[in-house]
């Protein structure tokens, strides 16, 4: 049901159901959140890369057919692993990359609009349509109110409308948006971008980002002014610094 492989310096976590459209099951999820913490623990690996098998879908959301309203409150905790999903993504010091291969609903559409880049099939369509069977995108909102226009994210909550490919990138929600074949490329420009930087530094930059999200102006200026010192200090800084002036290639050490 999830794949989790390293490549490198890439670690690719693999929801692999697609029959099914890949669905977020209480296992699906606590197994994405062990995969999360394991790539974001390892010194390794410098990018992780979430997706969806096949190429229709990248997650239709919570597994309805799992028993999903039998037991409430029995399944209270276990629901809750989805929000400690989102959470594991915004503390990871490595960034995390959607590879939205397909459509990407309701869960599904929260896990694709917590990571930090969001790649996608020019085809895929985002939605929330819990609505329509009696249930309310509840978790997934503080993700969407932060990633897309509150009252369009509410509209579509309200709704269920669905947002093609070009309106998701007009709005922010997504990065890019490309053709089917040309995914993969795309994603490994990210990727090759990101582990070609200073790791100190993009973990530093990534929680500095998040830090001062909603912040007061004048507040999130006195917190990054602080973080460029911060940067400043590393030992990658001073390499960078004079690898540039030297005209070569920097050799970071992530300190």
């Amino acid at each position: 049901m999830l794949r989790y492989e390293t490549t490198g310096a890439l670690a690719t976590i693999t929801i692999d159901d697609p029959e099914r459209r890949n669905p977020l099951s209480t296992e699906v999820m606590a197994r994405l959140l062990d995969a999360v913490r394991e790539a974001s623990g390892e010194a390794w690996i410098r990018v992780i890369v979430i997706t969806g098998a096949g190429d229709r879908v990248f997650s239709a959301g919570g597994d309805l057919a799992g028993g999903f309203v039998d037991d409430p409150i029995g399944g209270h905790d276990a629901r809750g692993a989805l929000a400690d999903v989102f959470r594991e993504i915004r503390l990871s010091p490595k960034p995390v990359i959607a590879r939205v291969n397909g459509h990407a609903l309701a869960g599904g559409f929260g896990l694709a609009a917590a990571c930090d880049i969001v790649i996608a099939v020019d085809t895929a369509t985002f939605g929330t349509p819990e609505v329509g069977v009696g249930l309310w995108p509840m978790m997934i909102g503080a993700i969407l109110g932060r990633a897309m226009p509150p009252r369009v994210a509410l509209e579509m909550m309200l709704t269920g409308r669905r947002l093609d490919a070009a309106e998701a990138v007009r709005l922010g929600l997504v990065s890019r948006a490309v053709p089917a074949d040309q995914l993969d490329a795309a994603v490994a420009e990210a990727v090759d971008g990101i582990v070609a930087a200073s790791p100190a530094v993009i973990a530093m930059g990534k929680a500095a980002f998040y830090a001062v999200e909603g912040a007061p102006f004048d507040a999130a200026l006195d917190h990054l002014h602080i973080g460029l010192t911060a940067v400043a200090m590393t030992e990658d800084a001073a390499e960078g610094v004079a690898a540039f002036m030297a005209k070569r290639t920097p050799e970071w050490t992530g300190r």
